[in-house]
């Protein structure tokens, strides 16, 4: 049998964070955040990573292992975190998932592995000079002939998906839609419950989120995004493109004021928890917790507690 992990899910500022701590002193667990920024060193205010008081004592892993110049693919975030996963069952403690990274977290959940190629590889740099050169139509094309069905899943505009398909065909010879069949028949690497977070109101999620925003700011976000210009970091690094990092840059090259940065921020947070929700949606699996207007924590422990050991989680 695959082991059982707890997953702590939802939207951008749903309580993730804390959930995940609560349900980890229940159980006997260890968090593992799940979140592609939080991996970064030096960008805790702008990422919400969780503070020392937060953890209350709980370990906490995967959080500021990387190098912000660092750019990591989900291939390679699955292969360090899914060690970690082992270490911690291993010691008999419960492996707490949280974070809202979809993608990231489906992965290291079904333990399929990846299609060749990688980011920074020869190949997604030739693919990357041939659409700057001669545009999408001539790799979409290309992408027709060998493989029609990715061809015909993938928007034309979603120019990010068609270079990979065809960095997997050139590289590897073999299609992108032949890999994800194979894997599908692999049963998943661990036995995932899943507790989800969201709030009956959407207008309420908006209100927290405008504060949680604000909040960032005023502990030092645009202080945060100036460490790391003065540390060296070029401003094209994929850490600096976050939500939050990429505005408050702005205000700092002069190009935007504090206020027009702010209401950025707010506004593609919004739009960022509104795509988690959507991809969320699509796992039939969660057990949603719906917050009122207020988040009763203990409330959603209780209800959770009662779900996870109907479930065999003791």
């Amino acid at each position: 049998m695959a082991p059982k992990v707890l997953c702590v899910v939802g939207p951008t500022a749903s309580g993730k964070t804390k959930m995940g701590v609560l349900l980890a002193k229940q159980y006997g667990g260890e968090v593992v955040s799940v979140d592609s920024m939080q991996i970064y060193r030096g960008m805790a205010v702008g990422t919400a990573a969780p503070t020392p008081e937060e953890q209350e004592g709980i370990p906490h892993h995967m959080v500021a292992v990387a190098d912000p110049a660092e750019q990591w693919s989900v291939a390679k975030y699955a292969e360090e975190a899914t060690a970690v996963i082992d270490d911690i069952l291993s010691r008999g403690r419960l492996p707490v998932l949280v974070g809202g990274t979809g993608l990231w977290l489906d992965a290291v959940i079904r333990g399929h592995g990846f299609a060749g190629g990688h980011a920074g590889g020869e190949m997604r740099e030739q693919l990357q000079k041939e659409f700057e050169t001669g545009g999408i139509e001539p790799l979409l094309e290309e992408l027709r002939r060998v493989d029609p069905e990715a061809a015909e899943r993938l928007h034309p505009a979603d120019t990010k998906r068609i270079l990979r398909a065809l960095e997997v065909w050139r590289e590897t010879g073999k299609t992108i839609t032949a890999h994800n069949a194979e894997t599908q028949t692999i049963p998943p690497r661990y036995d995932a419950l899943y507790i989800g977070l969201r709030f009956a109101d959407r207008q309420d999620m908006w209100s927290l989120i405008d504060r949680r925003v604000d909040a960032m700011v005023d502990d030092g976000l645009l202080e945060e995004v100036q460490n790391l210009l003065g540390s060296g970091l070029p401003r094209n690094a994929t850490a600096l493109q976050a939500i939050g990092y990429k505005e408050f840059l702005g205000v700092l090259e002069g190009e935007r004021t504090i206020a027009d940065a702010l209401a950025e921020v707010k506004l593609r947070s919004r739009q960022y928890a509104k795509r988690q929700l959507t991809w969320l949606r699509r796992n039939k699996e969660i057990f949603w917790v719906e917050w009122e207007k207020d988040r009763d924590f203990a409330k959603a422990l209780r209800i959770s507690t009662e779900y996870l050991s109907a479930h065999g989680l003791r």
